[in-house]
């Protein structure tokens, strides 16, 4: 299935994906697991394109489930460290509620409409909307569990608490996951099932007030936080919360805008973090609590100027 959004989002991530590859080239040139961490690295971006290219509900099921694996075997990618075994785990656990609901929103439809198809299953809900075929109180129950897989994916309010965690792997995978890729795919699944979401009562009003709620307190928490990556992650959180009350008023366009433009900016954000954490680990030591606490961040423009041009 080729459309326009399947289109811009495939640009999305394969240019994204590019760049994060070329960067954690030299990035992770002195680590043990190098393989390892490229080969997690193209299959997480596979599996992405096979989310959004997929045509029915089954496929975008099973992507998702394998970039949920995917996110939990790159945040947990330094094992060793007691902090990054809990957050991957913190992190897939939230993710299995999220794939539960979607599961159950998958049959529910089904079990309304009788077709996985996107194409089918759009013309079919409008007219069972029409003639008054459908039992509206379950039809609701239906999208709010495909919402709540969204909810996860894209840590809005209720099921945020693994996005700053998530921030204990790498910095070219925050920057991947983080910015650009994994969290765009629960805006993905709302975008794709917009036409169904129009017609069926009080689901838009759900969107929109957990955008609502996440803006606001992505953005109060960002402010609150010491450590560079989770604060930009906190930030990252808010953003989407205005990409989600975009959909939830129902324009289509700006939310993808937001999404795009917010994409690529933040990528480079992640990817200077990242920069900026190796230039001060020779000096304040290798711990993650200092070379990543912005207390001792001062006066970076004499230092690191490419990066501060970037930032």
């Amino acid at each position: 299935l080729i459309d326009p959004l399947t289109s811009i989002m495939s640009i999305l991530i394969t240019t994204v994906g590019i760049m994060v590859l070329i960067y954690s080239d030299n990035y992770m040139s002195h680590d043990r697991g190098y393989l390892r961490f490229f080969a997690y690295m193209g299959f997480f971006n596979t599996s992405m394109l096979g989310l959004v290219t997929s045509s029915n509900l089954i496929q975008i099921y099973i992507f998702w489930e394998l970039v949920g694996m995917c996110s939990y075997l790159l945040i947990g990618f330094w094992f060793t460290r007691p902090i990054a075994a809990s957050a991957c785990q913190k992190a897939f656990v939230t993710n299995r509620i999220g794939d539960f609901g979607l599961l159950l929103g998958i049959l529910g439809l089904y079990w309304i409409t009788g077709s996985l198809e996107f194409r089918d299953l759009f013309g079919i809900v409008n007219n069972l909307v029409r003639n008054n075929g459908m039992d509206s109180l379950f039809a609701t129950l239906c999208a709010s569990f495909l919402f709540v897989g969204a909810v996860t994916k894209s840590a809005q309010f209720p099921l945020h608490i693994w996005l700053p965690d998530a921030m204990e792997g790498p910095t070219p995978i925050s920057a991947l996951i983080h910015a650009a890729t994994m969290v765009a795919a629960g805006i993905f699944l709302v975008a794709r099932l917009l036409p169904l979401f129009t017609v069926i009562p009080y689901i838009m009003n759900l969107i929109s007030l957990i955008g609502i709620i996440t803006v606001l307190f992505g953005a109060t928490l960002a402010l609150a936080q010491r450590d560079i990556k989770r604060s930009l992650a906190y930030s990252t959180m808010s953003q989407l919360g205005y990409i989600m009350l975009a959909l939830g008023i129902g324009s289509y366009r700006a939310a993808l805008f937001h999404l795009i433009t917010h994409a690529y900016s933040k990528a480079l954000l992640f990817l200077g973090s990242g920069s900026i954490i190796h230039s001060m680990e020779p000096i304040v030591g290798y711990s993650p609590d200092k070379s990543q606490n912005m207390v001792l961040m001062g006066g970076l423009t004499k230092y690191v100027p490419i990066t501060r041009i970037t930032f």
